[in-house]
C-alpha cells in the first residue's frame, strides 16, 4: 500500500494512440478534421459528445483513436472510465481539448484504481501517457489509491497494530518524527482510547508523527490533523446488527484520510508544519470490554458516562483533540466516519463538515466545490449541547434525544477543544455503494483533496 505506484501512468509516448476529448459544441468542427471514413462512422454511430460516451475510430491498422464525450461535465470524473473502456495493454495520449489536464489526468487515475490483493486474474487498465508536470494531480491520485486501500483491506489483515505501523512507514518515509503509544503508556495518555481498546484481543495504538515542510519554518502555519482508526467496530455490548457490520472494516476511513492527506501534503513538500494524530483500536465485545454506564476520566479530565459503547469513535477523537489544541495549531481537523445520522441527512457523498471558524468553514466549501470534493456544512446548535449532560459524570457520550446524532456528536467533540482553536470536523462516509466513474465500489477517500487545497492555498 505504502509502495503502490500509479501503474497506469507512462511518461513515454512511444507506441501511443490519441484520444480525442469533445463537447458538443466542438463536434462539428472536430469531425470536419478527421478522414471522411472516421467522421462518417462517428455519425453513423450517432456520436453526440454526451459525457462519458466513448468511440474508437478505426484504421488501417485496427483501432486509429479514440473520442470521449465531455458533455457538459467539467469534472475529473468525465475521464473515470477510460482506463478500463480503452484496450488493455494499449497505451495513449489525451489531445488538447476543452478541459483541464491536471483534471483529466486525475480522472484517469482514479478510474484506473482496483483492489486485487486478494484476487486473481483482475483487468488491467490501459495505460495513459502524461508529459513532464501533473505534480498534483498525481500526488492526490497516489494518496486516494492508498486511502482506498487501507479501508478496502479487511480486518484480519489490517488491526490496530498494523494501522500504527503502517502510518509510523508513512512518517520515516517523509523524514518526520513519530511517536509510538502502547500498552501502559497509552492508558496513561488516552485512557478513553484504552477504554475502547479494552475488549479486544489486538490491543490500541496511538501514532503521533509531526513534520516541517523545507521551506517551513518555526512560525509557520501549525495543521493538526486527527484521524478515528476503529479497525473494526462490533458496536461493543450495544451490538451491531449482523447487516451492520458488513462494511465495519471502513469505520477506520478517517484515519486513512488523515494519512492520505499527510502523504500529499509531504510529498508536495507545502510550506507549512503538520502535526498528526492517529487512534488506532478495534471495538470488539469480551469480559473486559467497556459497558454502557461505565465511567471514564478523559485526558483533559472530564468524565463521560458511557451512554452508549457504538458511539465509540468520539471517545478515540477526544484525547487527541485535546493534546492537540494544546499545540495552538493555526487549523485543527479532525475526519471520522462517526454518525449514520450524517448519512441520513446528506447520504452518501457528502461529508458533514462542522467549525467553529465561518470564513475557513466558507474557505473550504469553496475549495471542495472548486477541485470536485464537495462537503455540506452543519451547525454546531448550541442548543443542544445541554443534550449531553450526565446526572452522574461530567457528560455522557450520546444523547438521551434520538435526533440530531450527527450535532450531539460534535458537540461532544467540540468540549475538548481549547477556546481559541480554529477547528474542523469531518463526517464522512468512505465508501462508495456502487461504482461510477472514477469512484469504484468500495473505500473512498473523501474531503482529502479539498483539505489538500485549504492547506495549499488557504494556511500559506
Amino acid at each position: 500500500m505504502l509502495d503502490q505506484t500509479i501503474d497506469c501512468i507512462v511518461e513515454q509516448p512511444d507506441g501511443a494512440r490519441p484520444v480525442h476529448a469533445i463537447r458538443p459544441d466542438g463536434l462539428a468542427g472536430f469531425l470536419d478534421t478527421l478522414p471522411m471514413a472516421q467522421a462518417a462512422f462517428l455519425r453513423d454511430t450517432r456520436f453526440a459528445a454526451k459525457a462519458g460516451d466513448v468511440r474508437f475510430l478505426p484504421g488501417p491498422d485496427g483501432l486509429d483513436g479514440a473520442v470521449l464525450g465531455l458533455g457538459s461535465d467539467r469534472s475529473p470524473f468525465v475521464f473515470g472510465n477510460l482506463p478500463l473502456q480503452l484496450p488493455e495493454t494499449s497505451t495513449w495520449s489525451l489531445q488538447e481539448g476543452d478541459y483541464d489536464p491536471e483534471a483529466a489526468t486525475l480522472g484517469y487515475c482514479l478510474g484506473a484504481y482496483r483492489y486485487d490483493r486478494f484476487r486473481r486474474g483482475e483487468r488491467r487498465p490501459a495505460s495513459l501517457f502524461v508529459p513532464n508536470g501533473h505534480e498534483t494531480s498525481r500526488a492526490l491520485a497516489a494518496a486516494t489509491w492508498m486511502v482506498r486501500d487501507l479501508i478496502n483491506t479487511p480486518a484480519n489483515i489490517l488491526g490496530p497494530v498494523e494501522l500504527a505501523e503502517f502510518s509510523l512507514a508513512l512518517a520515516d518515509r517523509y523524514g518526520a518524527v513519530s511517536q509510538l503509544f502502547a500498552d501502559a503508556a497509552l492508558e496513561e495518555a488516552y485512557p478513553t482510547i484504552a477504554a475502547v481498546g479494552a475488549g479486544s484481543a489486538r490491543p490500541p495504538r496511538v501514532v503521533i508523527f509531526h513534520w516541517r515542510g523545507s521551506q517551513a519554518h518555526a512560525n509557520s502555519p501549525l495543521l493538526s490533523l486527527c484521524g478515528k482508526g476503529v479497525c473494526f467496530d462490533t458496536g461493543g455490548y450495544d451490538l451491531k446488527p449482523s447487516a451492520g457490520m458488513l462494511r465495519m472494516k471502513k469505520d477506520m476511513g478517517g484515519a486513512a484520510t488523515v494519512l492520505g492527506l499527510a502523504r500529499a501534503i509531504m510529498q508536495q513538500d507545502l510550506p507549512i508544519r503538520l502535526a498528526v494524530r492517529i487512534g488506532c483500536v478495534e471495538n470488539s465485545v469480551s469480559g473486559t470490554a467497556m459497558r454502557p454506564s461505565d465511567i471514564i476520566r478523559t485526558r483533559s479530565g472530564l468524565t463521560v458516562e458511557i451512554g452508549n459503547t457504538d458511539a465509540e469513535g468520539r471517545l478515540v477523537l477526544c484525547d487527541l483533540l485535546h493534546e492537540a489544541s494544546e499545540e495552538q495549531p493555526a487549523l485543527l481537523v479532525d475526519c471520522a466516519t462517526l454518525t449514520g445520522a450524517a448519512r441520513v441527512a446528506l447520504g452518501p457523498d457528502l461529508p458533514a463538515l462542522f467549525c467553529n471558524d465561518d470564513a475557513l468553514a466558507e474557505q473550504l466549501l469553496r475549495f471542495g466545490n472548486m477541485v470536485d470534493d464537495p462537503l455540506w456544512r452543519l451547525p454546531l446548535w448550541a442548543g443542544y449541547d445541554d443534550w449531553l449532560k450526565s446526572s452522574v459524570a461530567d457528560l455522557n457520550n450520546v444523547s438521551a434525544k434520538p435526533l440530531a446524532g450527527s450535532i450531539v456528536a460534535a458537540l461532544y467533540l467540540q468540549r475538548f477543544i481549547t477556546s481559541g482553536v480554529p477547528w474542523m470536523h469531518i463526517d464522512l462516509y468512505a465508501w462508495n455503494d456502487q461504482s461510477r466513474p472514477s469512484r469504484p465500489e468500495g473505500g473512498e477517500c473523501m474531503a482529502m483533496r479539498a483539505l489538500f487545497t485549504l492547506a495549499s492555498q488557504g494556511l500559506v
